[in-house]
Parts: structure tokens; sequence; C-alpha cells
């Protein structure tokens, strides 16, 4: 079980599928009136973090934040998917929103991303404007004077970078 671009998942200590958190919960969040942006779960040591994004048309509120933080966590508490102590964390994505589903690299197309890779030449991190996903599931950058393709493998972090006008 190792990282999807759905779920960034630092261990393998899940007792459920890492995309079976997001279905877990994904039915809350709706009933909230928000959309599921997307979950990370992130290890160091003996104790995690999952984090869980969510965004409405208007925007979030920390009250939408409170109300999900707690029922998610009733919910994880009775269906006790992950093995580790954790944190939960509910939140907006934000404007510099990370990118972790494929139609995240769609709906964000003609955005600015900042993109961390784990084997792609000698580059560790990449800036530019995003075309958008391919058919062949490769992520296509514009960058100053190139446009540049990596698969989703090689991508550890993508993140929109926000533009101050």
């Amino acid at each position: 079980m190792g990282a999807s671009p759905f779920f960034v998942c630092g261990v393998t200590k899940l007792n459920v599928g890492e995309r079976q958190i997001e279905s877990l919960i994904r039915p809350l969040v709706e009933g909230m009136g928000c959309d599921l942006w997307g979950c990370e779960f992130h290890s160091s040591g003996r104790h995690g973090t999952l984090r869980v994004y969510i965004d409405r048309e208007g925007g979030v509120t920390l009250d939408d934040c409170v109300l999900l933080s707690g029922q998610i966590s009733a919910l994880l508490d009775v269906e006790d998917p992950i093995q580790l102590p954790y944190a939960l964390e509910v939140s907006s994505p934000g404007i510099d929103r990370p990118l972790l589903s494929p139609e995240h690299y769609r709906s964000c197309a003609g955005s600015r991303v900042k993109l961390r890779l784990v084997s792609a030449g000698k580059r560790r991190s990449v800036t530019g404007a995003l075309v958008g996903l391919n058919e062949d599931g490769t992520v296509r950058i514009a960058t100053e004077g190139e446009v540049l393709d990596f698969p989703l493998a090689d991508i550890v972090a993508a993140r929109v970078v926000p533009e101050w006008n």
C-alpha cells in the first residue's frame, strides 16, 4: 500500500485501503454541504496526522471545520482505520491548495503551481503554469522557455502558487 495521488500516506498502518478513508468520510462532508477536496496522512515516528481538506461555494468557515472535525473523529473512532495515534486536522485547502487527485490537475489548469519531484533527473522542484493532465496520466507544466511532462508517480507534492496582484 503505497502513496497514491488521492491520499498521501507515510505509513502502512492502515486497517483499510487509502481511498476507503475518503469513502468513509465523504458522506459526512457532503451531508454538511461541503465538498471533500482530499485527505493526506503523514506519520512521524509513532504518531500521524490526518489532514482532511473541505471546500464549499462561498468558502469554508471555522464552524464548518469544527463541526466536521467532531463528526469525522467520531466516525473514525468507530471504524478504526488507522492503527497508530494521530491528530485530525480539518481545514479549507486554501489559496495554495494541494493537488491530490488527477481531477485537481484538470480543474486547476492555467494556475501557477509548484511540484516537488522524487525522480525527474536532477530537478527537485518545478514551478510554472499548469497546462493540465495529459491523456497518458502525465502532468504538463509550462516553465520559462519549455514545456515539461511529469508522471504523477514522480510528484511527491503539488500546490497552487498564489499570485498576488
